[in-house]
């Protein structure tokens, strides 16, 4: 893929929406990938559309949200029209969209909103390649086309150097750990079973002033990722920077990267249905496969990573390489 993978951004479109996104929080990941893809100087990008393997769409859905938007009436109208034009102008000026009906394009989007901004047009949304965050197969994610985004949240734009600089026999007291909000299906049943029954299962629905979120995860073997409102949690990742090893608790969740990484080697999943044995389950893990699967999360932490610039294998790369597999897959005619 390094040697023959070209892309070709389009260079349609204004700012802030188009050529831009967010480079913090949890959407970071949209801006932080499309700058490195305008102006990282890798050599993915190409300048000749004639010999580009794929075509991407630069626009930000967290800044079509931001700008476009009017917060409070939960009219998403505005981000779909935006995608429909986008659609109708590089496919009246360029003849690659109609080539494919847009199966050789990709769009990436990390908002929650980024499924429903594909349907604007109805091939971005049944043929491109859309790489989202929110990736829920109930919900017409489509793993054989799209690519599963992972949710990195860059509080200040930065990782924690705490997580990403773990030390080597760093204790781990507690079995498992979750604080967060409660919203969606899942985290409410959690709370339910597991909120402050039990001093090896810290789980707590926001941390108490005085304790450190990061040092909990640090000092826990299993790090709990319950999916909120939509299938995808920052949680995940920062428990791969922890070295805390995952526990998905989420239904319809196509997992990042999976289809060259074997998350069965590196975190646990947990069916929904099995919350109220949490504990008993995760005590049954033996301990030559729990250390396994510390081995695992530490193998595939820089497959997560975001660097400025980008490093090879990184999550950048892995973006690329998730699109470069669904583009193999594609005969043009």
């Amino acid at each position: 893929m390094e040697r023959r993978f070209k892309v070709y951004v389009y260079e349609e479109g204004e700012l802030p929406v188009v050529h831009s996104g967010p480079s913090k929080n949890i959407y970071g990941i949209e801006g932080r990938f499309i700058t490195e893809i305008e102006h990282g100087g890798w050599r993915f990008r190409t300048r000749q559309p004639l010999g580009a393997h794929v075509y991407f769409m630069p626009f930000s859905v967290a800044w079509m949200v931001k700008y476009i938007y009017t917060e409070g009436t939960f009219d998403q109208g505005p981000l779909k029209e935006f995608a429909k034009d986008y659609v109708r102008v590089i496919s009246t000026k360029y003849p690659f969209w109609n080539r494919t009906q847009g199966a050789d394009h990709f769009m990436l989007a990390c908002h929650d909103w980024g499924p429903v901004t594909s349907k604007g047009n109805p091939h971005l949304y049944n043929t491109s390649i859309r790489v989202l965050c929110n990736a829920n197969s109930s919900e017409g994610f489509n793993p054989q086309k799209d690519v599963s985004l992972p949710e990195i949240h860059m509080l200040n734009g930065d990782i924690s150097s705490e997580l990403l600089s773990v030390p080597k026999s760093t204790p781990r007291p507690y079995l498992a750990f979750f604080a967060g909000g409660v919203h969606g299906p899942i985290r409410p049943i959690l709370l339910q079973h597991w909120k402050g029954r039990d001093p090896d299962l810290p789980v707590y629905e926001y941390l108490p002033n005085g304790l450190n979120y990061r040092n909990f995860m640090l000092k826990s073997k299993f790090c709990l990722c319950p999916s909120g409102y939509e299938v995808a949690s920052p949680r995940i990742v920062e428990a791969i920077y922890a070295e805390c090893v995952p526990v998905i608790l989420s239904k319809y969740y196509v997992l990042p990267f999976s289809d060259v990484l074997k998350w069965e080697a590196f975190s646990i999943q947990v069916d929904v249905n099995d919350i109220p044995k949490l504990k008993e389950i995760l005590q049954t893990v033996p301990e030559g496969k729990y250390r396994r699967l510390v081995e695992g999360v530490k193998a595939v932490k820089k497959h997560f990573v975001v660097n400025t610039p980008a490093k090879r294998l990184d999550v950048f790369h892995m973006i690329l390489h998730s699109v470069w597999l669904r583009r193999l897959n594609l005969k043009l005619r």
